[in-house]
């Protein structure tokens, strides 16, 4: 028998009462302040928006601060107040809550509430995880563009209310549940920053000796954007020709594409046979695309939004490349032009690259290359352990919140 078990069966053996949250707390609209009055120092505070983007499930302080003139006009929750995000982009964003285990109290947005009563806050906040919690919300959540839950819904949701015996022991095993999987998400974040500070002291040169300057069009034979066939002929995507869309660069060896097209479509459009080992550098994209760079391993072809690179190995190593426009990744996005700050053939061409000896330049990539297998592998194993423990957690999180009900 648990510990769960046995106090379960010592305190209410014929079962938990099920209540609504509006019979058990009170919850308060929190009241207006803008991104405008947000400051480094001054009054602790939780915007709506960071209850599901930068906390977990409790919060002892807080990350943002709202400017002292705003004093009289706040509304605060107080140390063991739960606070609910009530609106939302999605439906899973709303109805997301942070127990406030802080001193003092905290101003508090009015797109959220805090939730008062006397069960334990994190137990809560747990609860507000669980599918059963879920279920009952999207009843009460307004669908327009954007989503948004109320008071009155959600005092109308139910919550399990066990003795505080069992409550304390569900959140200490939930806890521990959770920082396991933080210290494997802390693991692999300090791997990829291991990696990325290694490859930046490869990379830098601090003096001039034995290193040349170029840009990348005199490391190049040929550069060139790809091109697009009608996209209203379907027939020209139907072939065997493999035609790489810029979605597809990111900063992996491509040993194939998603798309492949006809030999008319090739004909079709300006793209053309970009050889192996060729560096390929997106011109455009949205988010984090544009810049982000790639090796094919195959021949193939590409849109017009890839810059292709064949390399002179006379002259540099196209790995060599490949891991020079990785690390200044930022630099390049940064020279883009247009209402998109997109890049273009010229810009890429006439990009800066520092050159060392062919042979130092073959140490660092045989370096380099150990180190990113070595960061795949993490990549590969850590985010797979990371998922598995996330889908145990929220297994056994139902599961520890789900009740043998009392019959009234």
């Amino acid at each position: 028998m648990s510990e769960i078990d046995r106090l379960l069966a010592e305190h209410c053996p014929d079962g938990v009462e099920v209540m609504m949250l509006g019979d058990i707390g009170t919850f308060v609209r929190g009241r207006r302040f803008t991104k405008a009055d947000m400051v480094d120092e001054g009054i602790p505070c939780i915007h709506y928006g960071e209850i599901y983007t930068q906390y977990g499930v409790f919060a002892r302080t807080t990350i943002s601060y709202v400017r002292e003139g705003l004093r009289n006009q706040l509304r605060y929750a107080q140390p063991g107040d739960v606070i609910v995000a009530g609106v939302g982009e999605t439906v899973e964003d709303v109805g997301k809550a942070v127990a406030w285990l802080g001193e003092g109290e905290i101003a508090i947005h009015d797109d959220s509430f805090l939730f008062r009563s006397e069960l334990n806050p994190t137990y809560v906040a747990y609860y507000f995880q669980t599918s059963a919690f879920h279920a009952e919300k999207e009843q009460h959540v307004a669908r327009a563009k954007v989503k948004r839950l109320s008071s009155s819904g959600l005092s109308r949701v139910t919550i399990p209310v066990p003795p505080p015996e069992v409550q304390s022991e569900i959140v200490r095993i939930l806890d521990k549940m959770t920082d396991l999987q933080a210290d494997l998400q802390a693991e692999l974040q300090a791997r990829f920053r291991q990696y990325e500070h290694y490859r930046h002291q490869l990379l830098t040169f601090t003096g001039t000796e034995g290193v040349r300057w170029a840009t990348l069009n005199e490391v190049c034979t040929s550069a060139f954007s790809g091109g697009t066939p009608l996209a209203t002929n379907r027939d020209f995507y139907d072939g065997d020709i493999p035609w790489l869309r810029t979605q597809e660069v990111n900063y992996a060896d491509i040993y194939d594409t998603a798309v492949k097209i006809t030999r008319e479509g090739l004909e079709n459009s300006s793209a053309k046979w970009v050889r192996p080992n060729s560096v390929i550098v997106a011109i455009s994209g949205a988010g984090v695309t544009r810049g982000r760079a790639a090796v094919n391993r195959i021949p193939l072809t590409t849109n017009q939004h890839c810059c292709n690179l064949e390399i002179d190995e006379s002259l540099a190593n196209h790995r060599y490349v490949y891991y020079w426009l990785l690390e200044h990744y930022e630099d390049l996005r940064s020279r883009g032009n247009g209402n998109r700050s997109d890049l273009n053939v010229g810009i890429i061409k006439g990009y800066p690259i520092a050159l060392p000896s062919l042979e130092e330049q073959e140490r660092i990539v045989r370096l380099l290359d150990k180190f990113d297998a070595l960061v795949g592998n993490l990549s590969v194993g850590l985010p797979a352990e990371i998922g598995a423990r996330r889908k145990q957690y929220e297994y056994y999180r139902d599961k520890l919140l789900t009740f043998e009900e009392r019959v009234a």
